[in-house]
């Protein structure tokens, strides 16, 4: 198993201070900037694009992971490659051709990644398990913040560690959607190695007493 991480979304930041935000919470111990890009057209909301990125970059060191909720997807990820990003992950359903969206990702220097909605099979993998760095379960239908884990999703993540371990590859496992303290390490225990956390942080006063938290269950798994 991969050591544990945690990937804080701004989403759930105050986008007035947003700079000073991510400084804060990477000094508060995230691992990996999480970025939730959604188009009012593939997901119900509208959020940001790679202007905000390539404002952040200079403010962290650690990884900024790109989760990509549009369609079309390829038009726009090159220019999160060039913002700054590190990973990018896009859905199955927002690409016409799934291995040349990956393709292209890599192409541009970045980390590729694939992601799940709560109700989509996993038989895409079975095609790109190969040229996958990242494989994103949400555990919530994504377009928002705030949301209640959907229990179901730990059946698909317990799958898919056994897809990773069975290839022999080193693919992060990440998770996102309702992660907390409280469920975190069951998160965990199905097999996940990288999770995402929105209001579970940014809506706390401590952002480093959460992450704590969170490490303090992490380490009991």
């Amino acid at each position: 198993m991969s050591t544990y991480r945690i990937a804080p979304s701004i989403l759930s930041a105050d986008f007035a201070r947003l700079g000073e935000e991510v400084k804060n919470v990477v000094a508060a111990g995230a691992d990996i900037i999480h970025f939730d890009v959604m188009d009012n057209h593939y997901v119900p909301n509208l959020t940001i694009g790679p202007l905000v990125c390539e404002a952040i970059r200079p403010h962290v060191q650690v990884p900024i992971d790109v989760h990509l909720m549009v369609k079309p997807v390829d038009r726009i990820i090159p220019d999160f490659a060039k913002a700054g990003a590190n990973i990018i992950s896009f859905h199955p359903e927002a690409s016409e051709h799934i291995d040349r969206t990956l393709q292209l990702i890599h192409d541009q220097g970045c980390k590729a990644g694939l992601v799940f909605n709560p109700a989509t099979p996993l038989h895409y993998l079975e095609h790109v398990l190969d040229k996958l760095d990242l494989i994103l379960i949400m555990s919530v239908n994504p377009g928002f913040g705030g949301q209640s884990f959907i229990p179901q999703a730990l059946k698909k993540i317990a799958a898919v560690r056994q897809m990773i371990d069975a290839s022999g590859r080193e693919i992060m496992l990440e998770v996102d959607g309702g992660i907390k303290v409280e469920n975190i390490a069951d998160v965990a225990r199905a097999g996940a190695d990288t999770f995402v956390a929105g209001s579970a942080i940014f809506g706390k006063p401590d952002y480093k007493s959460v992450i704590d938290a969170m490490r303090s269950q992490l380490a009991a798994v």
